[in-house]
Order: C-alpha cells, then structure tokens, then sequence
C-alpha cells in the first residue's frame, strides 16, 4: 500500500510566531472552516502505533506544565510543537550511507569553482530540505533557490514562500522536474546571473567560457530530473528514492552552461527531529532510517489537526 499525500497549507512559513524555530504552521490566521475548538487544546484522537518502536500513545500533545496559550497563537494553529513533542518517543532519525561521507569533501571543493549555485529544495518542506551548513559552503556565490514539485503544494502556499524568499533577497524558481515546468526559466536565470563572468574575462583578454552552475540539495529532491528536463534528455539516473546519484557529473547546455549534478547531501546526524520526521513523510531520507509505522502515526496525527488537505488518496 502506497500513501499519497497533496497538503496545502501544511508546511508555511510564518512570521508572527514567537517559537522562531517553528516552521510547521498556518500561515497568518486560520481560516474560518476552522472550528474554534479544533485547537491544540483540544483533546486529539488516541493512535496507537502498532509494529512501531515504541508502545506508546500518541495522545493529547500538550506537555505537562505548558499552558494551551503557550502553544497558540491568535487563531491559527500551532503544528510544530505537537511534532516535537510527538518525536520525543521515537528513535532518532538518521542517515548517512557511505556515498555521501565520500563525495561530500569533493561536492565542497567544487562550489569554490562555481560561477553560481542552484539549490534545489521540496516545495512541500523548504526549510527541512536544505542543509544547515549551506550558507557557510557557498559565502556570496550567486545563487538561485528552486522550490521543486511546485505541483504538490496549493498556489497560496507557492506566494507565501515565493513573498517569504524574496524579502530576503533570495531568487526563487519553482519547477515539476518531472514536467518540466520552471526549467527554461531557471536556465536562463542562471545565465544571467553569470554574465559578467565572461565580461570580466574580456577584460583581462581571455576567450569566453560555459557558465558552470552546480546543483545541490538534499536527496531525493528532484536534482538529477531536473537537468535531465533542462537537457531535454536522460543525462543523469534519476528515480523517485533517495540516494540514486552517487558521484558528481558534469552535464553540458548548449554551448554556454554547463552543470554539475551531485548525491544528494544531508548532515552526518540531524540534530533537529521535527525536520528529519518531515524528511520521512515526503520520502526525502532513506526508508532504512526510520520505523514506516512510527511515521504514519505522526502523519495521521498531522492530518487530524489541519482544517483541510489538498488531496489524499490510498492506493
């Protein structure tokens, strides 16, 4: 049995929390479909996880001590804190294979050489899906942000992050690497990016080269389909799983771009559970790493506190 799962409005960005680490909520007020008492403060289904790792009930969330006020805000709903305190139970989250370790020392050596950088993030969870460590890899290298399966999240989410990004002065690009919608666009940003590099190297009387673009990401996340839709061709391995591309490839555009494709990189341990629990659910960790029975609990603990889903389906 395979879960397919469309959430909207599920994984925004909101500026009014006062949990700065809280990424997992409504953003702005919750609207009106939702009944004043389906709050935290309300008492949630009891699941048990049954095959899971623990034996424990996933309850009412609400930590002892902590006041219902402590974990609302105005009328929206709070999901992030139910999350943390729901992965308090279960093992760890974690992930490295081997490949990873190997190539991630030859991915950083790379960057230095890049004239820009795009990283591609899911669109149903940006801020779990880039790597803490990213920022500090790429300094001021140019670089563009692509929210990928931009066909997965609901056109009010796509504004709220394109708003959320772009006040912080970062260019988005949202694309289906497997339709390949937003492909054209972000080949011509990253060119344009670029230009000055060629115009620099006029200068100094050189011969003009291909513009190198390196995409990175965490697995899973649609890099490898991407390029293959930029190339119009089946470049690179790509499949619907994390850990596929093992090793980094250049791949050439036209004549002036040129693109490194590189393995899905994630941190050596994720310090942040709340992250690596929605890494499980949108398939972006391998399967190997957490209990599929714990996670489902959590998703339909998710889904029981939203006001709405896009679409859901069993297959």
């Amino acid at each position: 049995m395979s879960l397919h799962i469309h959430p909207s409005g599920f994984f925004l960005p909101n500026t009014r929390t006062i949990y700065p680490q809280l990424f997992f909520c409504r953003s702005g007020p919750s609207p009106p479909s939702l009944a004043p008492s389906a709050s935290v403060s309300s008492p949630h289904p009891t699941i048990q996880i049954v095959g899971g790792k623990t034996s424990n009930f996933l309850g009412d969330s609400t930590p002892k001590g902590a006041s219902n006020n402590e974990l609302l805000e105005g009328d929206w709903v709070d999901f992030e804190a139910d999350l943390y305190y729901w992965t308090n139970a279960l093992r760890p989250v974690q992930w490295y294979p081997g490949h990873i370790a190997k190539t991630e020392k030859e991915l950083k050596d790379q960057l230095k050489l890049m004239d820009v950088v795009i990283e591609v993030r899911d669109a149903r969870i940006p801020m779990s899906t880039s790597h803490p460590q990213m920022d500090a890899w790429l300094g001021n290298r140019r670089r563009i942000l692509v929210l990928n399966r931009e066909d997965m999240i609901s056109s009010a989410d796509r504004n709220a992050w394109a708003t959320y990004f772009t006040r912080q002065g970062i260019k988005v690009v949202f694309s289906n690497g497997q339709h390949g919608m937003g492909t054209m666009k972000l080949g011509r940003l990253a060119k344009t990016l670029a230009a000055d590099v060629n115009v620099k190297r006029r200068a100094k009387g050189l011969l003009p080269r291909a513009v190198r673009a390196g995409i990175v990401g965490y697995p899973n996340v649609g890099k490898s389909s991407l390029i293959n839709r930029l190339l119009k061709r089946r470049m690179c391995p790509a499949a619907p799983r994390p850990g596929v591309t093992r090793e980094l490839k250049w791949v050439r555009f036209g004549n002036d771009l040129e693109l490194l494709d590189s393995p899905g990189i994630i941190p050596m341990r994720i310090s942040d559970q709340t992250a690596a629990i929605k890494l499980a659910i949108c398939d972006d960790i391998g399967e190997r790493s957490y209990n599929a029975a714990d996670v489902a609990a959590i998703l339909v603990q998710i889904l029981t506190k939203l006001p709405s889903v896009g679409t859901m389906e069993i297959l």
